[in-house]
């Protein structure tokens, strides 16, 4: 939280100081890709929280089941990621690229921030699958059970953070106006 906080308030004050330039950068997203991510961000928060609620009520199976559509949902949006990025690099809008370097200076910052910001959401996003992962290993073996699912819960809100994270970097990068 402190260090996206950090970067929220570095984005604030470079947005302020160019919000031109920051506006024109983002007409270089792709916004259709980024609600996308949106959406399946937002219903692996659900299935994640359906999952807990599975466990609690002693419906295992269901549970498991749950937490591998949330994994699946995470690898989507890896994917869809990947897919963005490389279009930009294709483009030649990457750190240190001629075509960035040719460009103003708030938009050399807009992507240098694009690219940290989104490529450390997407770290966190690997660690949440890697918990999930062991999560769903726990409940197969019987060390999660519907009266001893603390560490589920506990992944579900570093999840439901990760989720909620995106949810302030979609709009400051994709629907800047």
């Amino acid at each position: 939280l402190i260090l996206f906080g950090g970067m929220f308030i570095l984005y604030s004050v470079y947005r302020f100081q160019y919000a031109e330039d920051f506006h024109l950068a983002a007409k270089e997203l792709n916004t259709i890709l980024g609600a996308f991510n949106t959406a399946v961000l937002l219903t692996s928060s659900l299935t994640m929280a359906l999952s807990i609620i599975a466990i609690q009520r002693d419906q295992k199976t269901l549970s498991l089941f749950l937490q591998v559509i949330t994994i699946v949902l995470a690898l989507f949006f890896l994917v869809n990621k990947y897919f963005e990025w490389t279009a930009k690099f294709h483009h030649g809008i990457y750190p240190g690229s001629e075509e960035l370097l040719s460009k103003s200076s708030g938009e050399i910052l807009f992507f240098g921030l694009y690219y940290v910001m989104t490529g450390l959401h997407g770290i966190h996003v690997i660690v949440g699958m890697f918990l999930i992962a062991i999560m769903a290993r726990m409940t197969r073996r019987g060390t999660i059970t519907h009266d001893n699912y603390v560490r589920l819960e506990n992944t579900g809100l570093y999840w439901h953070l990760v989720d909620i994270i995106w949810i302030f970097l979609f709009p400051l990068f994709y629907l800047i106006t």
